[in-house]
């Protein structure tokens, strides 16, 4: 019987609704005390000592990077494979954009290229924790630390830290953990997605937490995004409400990017289910492995290992034998039985804003070989195990296995 399983639906239960329908209530439905709360409960999820939540994870990482002081005649490094965002953001900032191929078979940047390609005006690296798979961070803090001569700090935030700043696309990874470290604790600052289709959601949003620093305040950090993400306004409209408060400044004309209490009062709900979905995700990966353990011409990226744990955001596939017009064929014959499919994702240089800003996809061979056949599977914490069987009974017909 055919089934139609859905790539990446929001799991949404009646706690979520009633908690939206309280904030609808309440009479206070932008950023207010939820949107504080779920600061405090990243925060502390993150085991960090602040965090701020705003509209997207690509807010959070500019954000970042104007935090940082990064902006025209600075360099930042991202990886050749992952979502735009990863690079855009560079870009708004005013900042060159460096690429860095993948390591062979790997999804993860080359850190031998990544150390040649830092130079004095590298200010920031966006490493990607691609499907919720967390870096070698040791690898990329070793990189930096053997670069520490070349760099050049431009704000008082940058001279603290004393090197390139890592500043984690970590989109795919809330929850995830490397050597006893949440997702969160590990980078110099962190930006996390809770977009409809991410395992936590607040339908859009995101959030940034960051490792104290020393020297550093972090109220004067969180305020500095406060500033940013608001107009640069002096008090936000929560402050203005107190009995004769409604006088304020402007003291820069920044951005507007702030979270509603909406949408923080999904996430505190999310939150608190959060241990059952990460739960939930890897039960449906180690089905995935077994059902497609015999299938030779399919390898799933590995998520669980000895020493770091994914929060399993996707489940990434390589068809080996296929070339780019066979995968899409595959991808249509999936469709046909009720099962959505995606690209994680296409390298960057073979888009037209990355090409038209002189990208070339054959200085990138790595990432295109890994993205010509991969497939990425469906896996959503509203599946069940029974429809992992079904995918993987589908994909051995296509196969003749």
């Amino acid at each position: 019987m055919k089934r139609n399983i859905p790539f990446s639906p929001p799991d949404i239960t009646e706690a979520e609704i009633n908690s939206v329908i309280e904030v609808l209530k309440s009479g206070w439905i932008t950023t207010g005390p939820k949107t504080k709360e779920f600061e405090r409960k990243i925060a502390e999820y993150c085991r960090t000592e602040r965090a701020v939540a705003l509209n997207s994870a690509t807010a959070c990482m500019e954000m970042t990077l104007r935090v940082l002081g990064i902006g025209p005649g600075d360099e930042v490094i991202t990886s050749a494979y992952t979502y735009t965002a990863s690079a855009s953001v560079i870009h708004h900032v005013g900042a060159k954009i460096i690429l860095v191929d993948t390591q062979k078979d790997s999804y993860e940047m080359d850190y031998d290229q990544l150390a040649s390609k830092i130079t004095e005006k590298t200010k920031a690296i966006i490493p990607v924790d691609l499907a919720g798979i967390m870096c070698d961070y040791d690898k990329l803090y070793q990189v930096i630390d053997s670069t520490k001569d070349k760099f050049k700090s431009s704000n008082k935030i940058q001279e603290a830290i004393g090197r390139v700043v890592v500043l984690a696309d970590a989109a795919h990874s809330f929850g995830a953990t490397y050597k006893n470290k949440i997702s969160g604790e590990v980078a110099d600052f962190t930006s996390f997605s809770f977009h409809a289709v991410k395992n936590l959601t607040t339908a859009e949003g995101g959030a940034v937490t960051w490792k104290t620093i020393d020297g550093i305040d972090n109220e004067e950090i969180y305020k500095e995004f406060m500033l940013l993400s608001l107009h640069g306004q002096s008090k936000d409209a929560l402050a203005k409400t107190e009995i004769g408060s409604w006088e304020y400044d402007i003291v820069a004309p920044n951005y507007k990017c702030n979270m509603t209490d909406i949408m923080a009062a999904i996430g505190l709900i999310q939150l608190e289910r959060y241990p059952s979905i990460l739960k939930k995700r890897k039960k449906l990966i180690e089905a995935y492995e077994k059902e497609l353990s015999d299938v030779n011409m399919v390898k799933v990226l590995g998520h669980y290992h000895s020493e770091s744990n994914s929060s399993g955001h996707l489940l990434i596939t390589n068809f080996r034998d296929l070339n780019l017009e066979e995968r899409n064929d595959m991808i249509i014959s999936l469709a046909k039985e009720g099962i959505s499919t995606n690209v994680h994702y296409k390298p960057l240089p073979l888009l037209t804003a990355y090409k038209n800003l002189g990208f070339d996809i054959e200085d990138y061979p790595n990432a295109y070989e890994l993205y010509v056949n991969e497939i990425t599977l469906p896996l959503n914490s509203l599946m069940s195990v029974e429809d992992v069987h079904y995918i993987g009974k589908k994909i051995k017909k296509e196969n003749d296995l």
